[in-house]
């Protein structure tokens, strides 16, 4: 298999990492809030504004370069 065709596999994996990273940071933040920190919680919220952002345009990305030419 050429590295050209690993590109593909590799910037899902990196997606799927991406989105679990970002469901369990979401889960610290609740964890953090429901003990008072609301402050805190509200922080880690708006740092993961941006993959949420990013998210449609990684998906779409994706899909092009796993579609066969």
């Amino acid at each position: 298999m050429p590295n050209s065709d690993l590109l593909p596999s590799l910037l899902s994996k990196f997606y799927e990492n991406q989105q679990a990273l970002e469901a369990s940071i979401m889960e610290l933040s609740s964890w953090i809030e429901q003990r008072g920190s609301a402050d805190v919680a509200e922080n880690v919220r708006s740092a993961l504004h941006t993959i949420d952002q990013n998210e449609e345009f990684n998906k779409l990305t994706l899909a092009t370069l796993m579609t066969p030419e």
